[in-house]
């Protein structure tokens, strides 16, 4: 298991909870150095993959500084909640919201995505933006979204995966390898932080393996949408 701290005697869960707090002022701003602008691309696309399924109900899972739960509060749903484990990218998050003035649609809430608090069949969307590779425990997490979800609705992932062809899983892994720890060093206190973002990107199971995970866990119709090359991929799956 890829841990923040691979020395400490933390849980993953502790170490990602502790990381994103020491890195949630910078990480809005690093995160779009690192992706060259491109998450906001991808996010998009889930937005309108949300839009067109019109729900009432969503949930975002790992919402950390709550981009994608204000990208859609014109969604025309009467109820979204993000939920994080970190209190400190939820606070920056929290705060984005009330600038917007979408405070009143948006609930801001701490919580473990692996044990999550809401009553089965609750949401009609559940969204996942680059969250799912921190979990400590995959299946649990999936499966907890699984139970929250109502029947016939969507679950929709965005996520980082390794490119297959030549040159751009190479240039990936360079990306990976060296770009974001050098980041890391150069404009962040903490640079094991950037470090395993690199490598549990690597170590993440990504498109059919996921795929299949999904469909083991009850998840009907799972699809696998590769993003730029491969270097991102929005999956789709519903209950």
């Amino acid at each position: 298991m890829v841990k923040p701290y691979q020395h400490q005697k933390e849980s993953k869960k502790v170490q990602v909870e502790q990381m994103f707090d020491s890195i949630s002022s910078e990480y809005d701003r690093l995160n779009r150095v690192i992706s060259f602008g491109m998450d906001l691309k991808w996010r998009r696309r889930v937005v309108k993959m949300a839009f067109q399924l019109a729900p009432d109900q969503i949930l975002d899972v790992a919402t950390g500084t709550g981009d994608l739960v204000l990208a859609m509060r014109n969604s025309g749903a009467s109820r979204i909640v993000g939920l994080d484990l970190s209190p400190g990218m939820l606070a920056v998050g929290t705060e984005k919201v009330k600038r917007a003035g979408a405070d009143s649609l948006i609930e801001m809430t701490i919580g473990d995505s692996e044990n999550l608090v809401f009553e089965n069949e609750t949401f009609d969307l559940i969204t996942v933006a680059f969250g799912i590779r921190n979990f400590e425990n995959l299946n649990n997490g999936l499966s907890e979204m699984f139970r929250v979800l109502k029947k016939g609705g969507t679950l929709v992932i965005l996520e980082t995966s390794v490119p297959r062809s030549f040159p751009f899983k190479q240039l990936y892994l360079f990306h990976s390898n060296v770009i974001l720890p050098l980041i890391g060093k150069i404009f962040s206190k903490n640079q094991s932080a950037y470090r395993y973002l690199g490598n549990s990107a690597q170590q993440f199971p990504y498109g059919e393996a996921l795929n299949n995970i999904l469909s083991e866990i009850g998840f009907k119709n799972a699809k696998a949408m590769p993003q730029t090359f491969g270097v991102a991929t929005i999956y789709s799956a519903k209950k």
